[in-house]
């Protein structure tokens, strides 16, 4: 009998633990943003303290001012959009994270604004001063916004979805209830492949690459696993609508690129290939984005190009993508 007691022990120990893992919550089948707090809010007040006077007196203010909001950042709009996905769709498939270099304690007036704010985000990581770029896989996290230049760049370089939330003007229309999201195309859904043979043999050569292997898809960019989340949603979105006919889709998506005739079939091939499926795609060929951009009114932007984000940024929420070549990082 008494080696019986051990068996018994161990078997109600495995079914408990068996339990407990169907009890966690699964993030793999999710769309997973996470967000630093420099994004999703104004923080500017804040931050000049921290420069100006250090990180005793940044508590103190924060402390003190722990009951008063902070006002929308950049990311707000895109964020409270994307959240109120899971109000139409069953399923909860939509979970936004905080990220943050804060310690729990200043935290807590990043979690006061958010609950003040009506934002269903609960989960957090507060990592007193350190970078948060490193938790991105562990939070299986599609996208990693930021205004903190450096930690977004240390992601890029670890091979992380991140972009850089730039100064942008919004708008968060309450009347206005859809998401749109707009992508630039390379160096950002696709590597940097082309934009190198272009920069470095012309651009006749570059028509000729992408001409020769427009049935070659390019290699995913670092974007594309969010583009294919994304489009994921879509497809919760068309299964609601053939149940509903009355359902109007809230997601739409752009795809806005400067390439055009004959190096458009490539960027198919490679979309193709991600079964990915953009509402819009416009193969401008040099025409300013700014044109397309004033049209579709995103609620945020990624492009890998200063150049196009300078403009962007005057009236949308705009998301820097330094990654290869148009990016600025290092080959």
């Amino acid at each position: 009998m008494t080696n019986q007691r051990p068996k018994v022990f161990l078997t109600r120990l495995t079914a408990s633990r068996k339990a407990n893992r169907m009890a966690e919550y699964g993030l793999e089948n999710r769309l997973v943003i996470a967000v630093a707090s420099s994004a999703l809010f104004d923080l500017t007040e804040s931050d000049a303290i921290f420069s100006d006077r250090g990180i005793d007196e940044y508590r103190r203010y924060q402390t003190a001012n722990r009951d008063v909001s902070l006002a929308p950042g950049v990311a707000f709009p895109f964020v409270r959009r994307v959240l109120a996905l899971n109000e139409h769709l069953d399923g909860h498939p939509v979970e936004v994270i905080l990220l943050s270099r804060n310690d729990a304690d200043t935290g807590l007036r990043v979690f006061s604004s958010i609950r003040t704010h009506g934002l269903d985000i609960t989960r957090a990581s507060f990592l007193s001063g350190e970078s948060p770029f490193s938790y991105i896989p562990a939070f299986d996290a599609s996208l990693f916004l930021s205004a903190n230049r450096e930690d977004v760049a240390n992601a890029m370089r670890a091979g992380y979805p991140a972009g850089l939330v730039l100064k942008s003007q919004t708008d968060d229309s309450p009347d206005d209830g859809n998401l749109r999201v707009a992508f630039d195309f390379d160096g950002v859904l696709a590597d940097d492949e082309a934009e190198k043979v272009y920069r470095d043999q012309g651009v006749d050569e570059y028509r000729r690459v992408e001409t020769a292997r427009a049935q070659e898809p390019h290699n995913w960019g670092l974007l594309m696993g969010l583009l294919k989340k994304l489009s994921w949603i879509q497809g919760l979105e068309n299964a609601r609508q053939a149940n509903d006919p009355a359902y109007k889709r809230h997601l739409r998506i752009a795809i806005i690129t400067a390439r055009n005739a004959p190096a458009h079939e490539r960027a198919v091939t490679t979309l193709r290939d991600a079964d990915v499926h953009p509402d819009e795609v416009f193969f401008l060929g040099g025409v300013d984005k700014s044109r397309i951009l004033q049209v579709f009114r995103p609620h945020m932007f990624f492009d890998d190009q200063m150049v196009h984000l300078e403009d962007s940024s005057r009236f949308v929420p705009s998301v820097h993508i330094p990654f290869g070549v148009g990016g600025g990082t290092q080959e």
